[in-house]
């Protein structure tokens, strides 16, 4: 089963403030927020998840980034998470190099965040 799911995901996904980004595009490595350092992993969703993690942990906040991570050379552990789902794990540092793509996360009029169109896995 681990396998079958590293492979249909090619693409990941973090949701960071744009501050703790910036911070990690001057050192060129991004450790983690605080949430992931308390966890000792990078949390990260794929793309049928999003939606739902920014709703329940981000929920009206602004200034967030979205990151989109190629999984190509990087070791994700899928672990169990929210509802049986197998979610995307980083243990340790995840290097910018992994990163495809970076886009702001803008509130609708319902205090919703509008998402950019993401790769399908």
């Amino acid at each position: 089963m681990k396998e079958s799911v590293i492979t249909m995901h090619r693409f990941i996904y973090k949701i960071c403030a744009r501050p703790l980004w910036e911070d990690a595009e001057k050192t060129g490595v991004f450790m983690g927020a605080e949430i992931d350092l308390t966890d000792g992993y990078i949390h990260l969703s794929t793309d049928q998840q999003v939606a739902q993690t920014l709703s329940l942990h981000f929920a009206g906040q602004t200034d967030l980034l979205l990151i989109e991570v190629d999984v190509n050379g990087l070791d994700i552990t899928w672990e169990t998470s929210r509802g049986g789902q197998l979610f995307p794990h980083l243990y340790g540092s995840l290097p910018l190099s992994a990163v495809s793509t970076v886009w702001p996360l803008a509130l609708g009029g319902n205090s919703m965040h509008i998402l950019p169109p993401l790769h399908k896995n």
